[in-house]
């Protein structure tokens, strides 16, 4: 019995020091929060950029929007992982190891944003180069 509280002790002192423990002991806690919005926010911002980059840039050629769009596409993964880990690190201390951060909504909206803007940019690179879309279409 004596061992066993020892034990109970020892493993809410060790759970006190780590890292989230310290945040929410600070006052961070109210920090977490208000950053969960701001850094999805800045997530769907990214977003917003890499979709204007691969299909509302006037006046471009393909190469060069294959190579702006996939440097966004880097710097929107990079923030969606950042803000993936705020949203872990703000889950219950219970639950906040063992949430994958696939699990997290900024990865998931990176995820499937991507996906469809990738076969949305075949879907056009396909229609560009193979069917013949008129400019002047009168009717007579």
């Amino acid at each position: 019995m004596r061992k066993a509280l020892l034990f109970n002790r020892l493993s809410n002192n060790s759970r006190s020091n780590s890292a989230s423990g310290i945040l929410h002991s600070c006052g961070a806690g109210m920090f977490m929060e208000l950053a969960k919005p701001v850094t999805l926010i800045v997530c769907i911002l990214s977003l917003y950029g890499v979709f204007y980059t691969a299909f509302l840039t006037p006046a471009s050629d393909l190469d060069q929007r294959i190579c702006e769009s996939l440097g966004l596409l880097a710097l929107t993964a990079g923030i969606s992982i950042v803000s993936a880990l705020i949203f872990r690190e703000a889950a219950a201390e219970s639950c906040a190891r063992k949430t994958p951060l696939t699990a997290t909504l900024p990865l998931q909206v990176f995820c499937w944003a991507s996906g469809i803007m990738v076969v949305l940019f075949f879907v056009s690179w396909y229609l560009e180069t193979h069917c013949i879309f008129y400019r002047d279409a009168r009717f007579f």
